[in-house]
Protein backbone atom coordinates (compact mmCIF):
# COMPACT_ATOMS: atom_id res chain seq x y z
CA UNK A 1 0.00 0.00 0.00
CA UNK A 2 0.94 3.96 -0.56
CA UNK A 3 1.20 5.06 2.67
CA UNK A 4 -0.59 8.62 3.08
CA UNK A 5 1.38 11.76 2.21
CA UNK A 6 3.26 9.89 -0.80
CA UNK A 7 2.90 11.26 -4.30
CA UNK A 8 0.63 9.56 -6.08
CA UNK A 9 1.83 8.17 -9.19
CA UNK A 10 -0.25 9.93 -12.42
CA UNK A 11 -1.62 7.26 -14.86
CA UNK A 12 -3.75 7.65 -18.32
CA UNK A 13 -6.04 5.38 -18.98
CA UNK A 14 -9.31 5.06 -21.43
CA UNK A 15 -12.68 4.79 -19.42
CA UNK A 16 -15.42 2.74 -20.56
CA UNK A 17 -16.38 5.29 -23.34
CA UNK A 18 -12.57 5.33 -25.06
CA UNK A 19 -11.85 8.63 -24.02
CA UNK A 20 -8.45 8.84 -21.76
CA UNK A 21 -8.41 10.32 -18.42
CA UNK A 22 -5.47 11.49 -16.12
CA UNK A 23 -4.88 11.97 -12.73
CA UNK A 24 -3.60 15.28 -13.50
CA UNK A 25 -6.71 16.56 -14.13
CA UNK A 26 -8.06 16.42 -11.23
CA UNK A 27 -4.92 18.23 -9.46
CA UNK A 28 -6.37 21.01 -7.19
CA UNK A 29 -9.47 18.99 -6.15
CA UNK A 30 -9.85 15.41 -4.08
CA UNK A 31 -10.57 12.75 -6.38
CA UNK A 32 -11.73 8.81 -5.38
CA UNK A 33 -9.04 6.36 -6.79
CA UNK A 34 -10.42 2.61 -5.91
CA UNK A 35 -9.51 -0.35 -7.70
CA UNK A 36 -11.60 -3.52 -7.86
CA UNK A 37 -11.11 -7.02 -9.63
CA UNK A 38 -13.70 -7.33 -12.13
CA UNK A 39 -16.75 -5.65 -13.30
CA UNK A 40 -20.16 -7.41 -12.92
CA UNK A 41 -19.35 -9.16 -10.12
CA UNK A 42 -21.00 -9.10 -6.80
CA UNK A 43 -18.87 -7.81 -4.63
CA UNK A 44 -17.46 -5.03 -7.44
CA UNK A 45 -20.86 -4.44 -8.48
CA UNK A 46 -22.35 -3.52 -4.67
CA UNK A 47 -18.95 -1.31 -4.42
CA UNK A 48 -19.53 0.46 -7.66
CA UNK A 49 -23.36 0.96 -6.77
CA UNK A 50 -22.27 1.97 -3.77
CA UNK A 51 -20.31 4.91 -4.61
CA UNK A 52 -23.24 5.52 -7.80
CA UNK A 53 -25.60 5.76 -4.38
CA UNK A 54 -23.22 8.72 -2.79
CA UNK A 55 -22.53 10.40 -5.73
CA UNK A 56 -23.84 13.34 -5.14
CA UNK A 57 -22.50 13.43 -1.90
CA UNK A 58 -19.22 13.11 -3.28
CA UNK A 59 -19.70 16.24 -6.00
CA UNK A 60 -20.96 18.17 -3.16
CA UNK A 61 -17.83 17.87 -1.80
CA UNK A 62 -15.86 18.56 -4.51
CA UNK A 63 -14.24 14.74 -4.85
CA UNK A 64 -14.33 12.76 -8.30
CA UNK A 65 -14.39 9.48 -8.60
CA UNK A 66 -12.33 7.15 -10.76
CA UNK A 67 -12.94 3.53 -10.56
CA UNK A 68 -9.65 1.11 -11.91
CA UNK A 69 -9.68 -3.00 -13.02
CA UNK A 70 -8.06 -4.57 -15.44
CA UNK A 71 -10.75 -5.35 -17.77
CA UNK A 72 -10.77 -4.32 -21.40
CA UNK A 73 -12.86 -1.30 -22.24
CA UNK A 74 -15.07 -3.59 -23.52
CA UNK A 75 -16.50 -5.16 -20.34
CA UNK A 76 -16.67 -1.25 -18.42
CA UNK A 77 -19.36 0.28 -20.95
CA UNK A 78 -21.77 -2.24 -20.18
CA UNK A 79 -21.13 -2.68 -16.79
CA UNK A 80 -21.16 1.03 -16.84
CA UNK A 81 -24.69 1.35 -18.56
CA UNK A 82 -26.71 -1.23 -16.73
CA UNK A 83 -25.99 -0.16 -13.31
CA UNK A 84 -26.09 3.97 -14.66
CA UNK A 85 -22.43 4.62 -12.89
CA UNK A 86 -21.77 8.55 -13.11
CA UNK A 87 -18.15 8.21 -12.70
CA UNK A 88 -15.22 6.80 -14.96
CA UNK A 89 -14.32 3.26 -15.11
CA UNK A 90 -10.61 3.10 -16.03
CA UNK A 91 -9.33 0.20 -17.85
CA UNK A 92 -5.98 -1.06 -16.66
CA UNK A 93 -5.24 -4.31 -18.27
CA UNK A 94 -1.72 -4.97 -18.31
CA UNK A 95 -2.00 -3.99 -14.21
CA UNK A 96 0.67 -1.67 -14.52
CA UNK A 97 -1.24 0.98 -13.31
CA UNK A 98 -3.06 -0.86 -10.06
CA UNK A 99 0.97 -2.62 -9.48
CA UNK A 100 2.04 1.71 -8.97
CA UNK A 101 -0.38 1.68 -6.39
CA UNK A 102 0.48 -1.81 -4.61
CA UNK A 103 -3.10 -3.26 -5.71
CA UNK A 104 -2.10 -6.13 -7.98
CA UNK A 105 -0.66 -9.16 -7.68
CA UNK A 106 -0.82 -12.93 -7.09
CA UNK A 107 -3.87 -13.82 -5.82
CA UNK A 108 -5.41 -17.16 -5.28
CA UNK A 109 -9.21 -18.50 -5.60
CA UNK A 110 -10.40 -21.72 -5.72
CA UNK A 111 -7.02 -23.27 -5.75
CA UNK A 112 -5.57 -21.42 -8.51
CA UNK A 113 -3.31 -18.95 -8.59
CA UNK A 114 -3.15 -15.69 -10.89
CA UNK A 115 -2.49 -12.15 -11.19
CA UNK A 116 -5.26 -9.67 -10.56
CA UNK A 117 -6.55 -6.37 -9.10
CA UNK A 118 -6.55 -6.39 -5.19
CA UNK A 119 -9.71 -4.06 -3.64
CA UNK A 120 -7.87 -1.51 -2.35
CA UNK A 121 -8.79 2.66 -2.49
CA UNK A 122 -6.84 5.74 -2.29
CA UNK A 123 -7.85 9.61 -1.82
CA UNK A 124 -5.85 11.69 -3.52
CA UNK A 125 -5.30 15.49 -2.22
CA UNK A 126 -5.25 19.05 -4.32
CA UNK A 127 -1.55 18.30 -4.29
CA UNK A 128 -1.44 15.03 -5.77
CA UNK A 129 -0.55 13.32 -2.28
CA UNK A 130 -2.32 10.35 -0.82
CA UNK A 131 -4.21 11.49 2.16
CA UNK A 132 -6.39 8.09 2.59
CA UNK A 133 -5.49 4.44 1.98
CA UNK A 134 -7.55 1.56 2.92
CA UNK A 135 -6.19 -1.85 1.85
CA UNK A 136 -8.40 -4.47 1.28
CA UNK A 137 -11.86 -3.11 1.50
CA UNK A 138 -15.39 -4.52 2.06
CA UNK A 139 -17.45 -3.95 -1.09
CA UNK A 140 -20.72 -3.12 1.47
CA UNK A 141 -20.48 0.21 2.66
CA UNK A 142 -17.48 1.47 1.26
CA UNK A 143 -18.37 4.82 0.31
CA UNK A 144 -20.08 5.83 3.00
CA UNK A 145 -16.68 5.39 5.23
CA UNK A 146 -14.88 7.03 2.44
CA UNK A 147 -17.51 9.89 2.77
CA UNK A 148 -16.96 9.71 6.93
CA UNK A 149 -13.38 10.33 6.72
CA UNK A 150 -13.14 13.04 4.09
CA UNK A 151 -15.44 14.55 7.11
CA UNK A 152 -13.49 13.85 10.02
CA UNK A 153 -10.71 14.89 7.99
CA UNK A 154 -11.90 18.58 7.04
CA UNK A 155 -12.58 18.92 10.38
CA UNK A 156 -8.90 18.46 11.63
Amino acid sequence: MLDTGETAPDFELPDQNGQTVSLSEFRDEYVVVYFYPRADTPGCTTEACGFRDSYAAFEDRGVAVLGISDDPVDDLKPFADEYDLPFALLSDEDGSVATAYDSYGEKNMFGNTFDGVFRNTYVVGPEGDVVLAYEGVSPEGHASEILADLDSFDDD
